[in-house]
């Protein structure tokens, strides 16, 4: 039997897949704030399950059931965060916190009534794209805003969820989904940006860059 435990590790390794490709028991260490021998007992105990591949001091990969399980986990807190924001008026630097509690404990009756009930969504209030019911999750193209450089036009597609300061942070500066943005100037030794929201300049610091994740948008587009 599945633990929430288990979840929680298999929900990490996707998401540190996804910024790093191979995951390292230290970066576990590191996101959850356990003992590398903690989390290697657990590793192993995962291993056995058929839910990823590990090898020591090689990393650890998801297997296709463990991605599987990882991207259901996913999607009830997705679903979670876009109901509590819609039906409740949760503010979004809280929407993270409070769908941790209950992605667990979430039903397969009442996750399709949710789902029902806000009209199938996609994305949640972060832009973070929600798993579709068989699994599969879309691939936006997304980059991070501080990887952009002067000149480039961009649409806010996603931002990090976990970080309550940010996020109110990312709120004063008006940078939600679907907000349109232009960089203005990059700074080259300490990497501050200029960017345009809504006509407004503003400066952003690397730390928060890296945080947003943003789609270029052609300059020049073709008209038909």
């Amino acid at each position: 039997m599945i633990t929430e435990a288990d979840q929680n590790y298999l929900k990490e390794i996707y998401s540190l897949e996804l910024d790093h490709g191979q995951v390292s028991t230290s970066m576990l260490a590191d996101r959850f704030g356990f003992s590398p021998a903690t989390v290697t007992g657990m590793l192993k105990k995962l291993s056995h399950n058929g839910w990823v591949a590990y090898e020591p001091y090689q990393g650890v990969t998801l297997t296709d059931d463990g991605r599987k399980i990882a991207l259901e986990v996913i999607r009830h807190h997705r679903l979670l965060e876009t109901y509590l924001a819609r039906a409740l008026d949760i503010p979004w630097d809280r929407l993270h916190e409070e769908a941790e509690k209950l992605e667990h404990v979430l039903s397969d009756y009442l996750e399709a009534r949710i789902d029902e009930r806000l009209g199938y969504p996609t994305s949640d209030p972060h832009g973070s794209p929600i798993p579709a019911l068989d699994g599969s999750i879309s691939d936006a193209g997304r980059t991070r805003l501080a990887n952009l450089a002067a000149g480039t036009q961009a649409e806010v597609v996603e931002v990090y969820d976990r970080d309550p300061e940010l996020l109110a942070r990312l709120e004063d500066l008006g940078l939600y989904p679907g907000t349109m943005i232009e960089v203005e100037a990059v700074e080259p030794l300490d990497g501050l940006l200029t960017i345009k929201v809504g006509g407004n300049p503003v400066i952003v610091g690397q730390t928060t860059a890296s945080h947003v994740f943003v789609k270029q948008l052609d300059p020049h587009p073709a008209h038909s």
